[in-house]
């Protein structure tokens, strides 16, 4: 009775709901989590037995990445990465490709998230393109194409860096600006992550990605 009681208490609490459906899925557990400071925080969970659809939920205090985890015990890890904020954001995929067919919507950061992996994929898929035609150049002792195709490599990766530096910079009033500086171009020169940090408004500075961001800058210049 008083387990009963705390849950519907934690209910009651909640400002984020999650609402997924997998296509295909008969058993497994899903949960709802966050990176804690050493370790993975399980927020919520639920039970899948014959049912594709579930509901997760967890109060929140700003936006921030949450994670969909999928138990199934094949041995694999399975994941899907998204911003959650207060609200609802559903969530649907399939247990075939529970990754890659993701569908999601809900915040507005996972809107700038989405239309942001959506240029970053082509951008990979040219880079495959790249590293088949090396592949094979190689192949063929073709060194005029090897080198070629190293300088478009090249090019490519710093079209990749520029983008990302640009998104950014393009959406200070967002936490999706500190959360790229942090995760997608950690290696840039610091002089670009110095412009994202400083561009962003104070909001944003003040937020946990932004805090985290200006104590890695704090760090390295410490470092210096």
């Amino acid at each position: 009775m008083l387990l009963l009681i705390v849950s519907c208490g934690k209910n009651n609490d909640a400002n984020f709901t999650l609402k997924g459906s997998i296509k295909g899925l008969k058993k497994g557990v899903v949960y709802l989590q966050k990176e804690g400071d050493s370790t993975i925080i399980d927020l919520d969970s639920m039970a899948i037995s014959g049912q594709p659809e579930f509901t997760l939920k967890t109060n929140l205090e700003e936006p921030i990445l949450l994670y969909l985890k999928l138990f199934k015990n094949d041995g694999d890890e399975h994941y899907i990465p998204f911003f959650a904020d207060k609200g609802v954001t559903e969530v649907k995929t399939t247990l075939k490709n529970f990754n890659f067919d993701a569908e999601i919507k809900g915040s507005k950061q996972q809107e700038l998230l989405n239309e942001y992996t959506k240029v970053m994929s082509k951008f990979n898929n040219q880079n495959l393109d790249i590293i088949e035609a090396s592949f094979l150049a190689k192949k063929d002792n073709d060194s005029t194409a090897v080198d070629s195709l190293n300088k478009a490599s090249e090019v490519l990766f710093k079209r990749k860096y520029s983008y990302t530096i640009q998104f950014a910079l393009n959406n200070r009033d967002n936490i999706i600006a500190p959360y790229l500086a942090l995760y997608e171009i950690p290696s840039a020169n610091p002089i670009y992550v110095d412009s994202v940090y400083n561009g962003l408004t104070e909001e944003i500075k003040n937020s946990f990605y932004g805090k985290k961001l200006g104590k890695v800058i704090n760090n390295r210049k410490n470092e210096e």
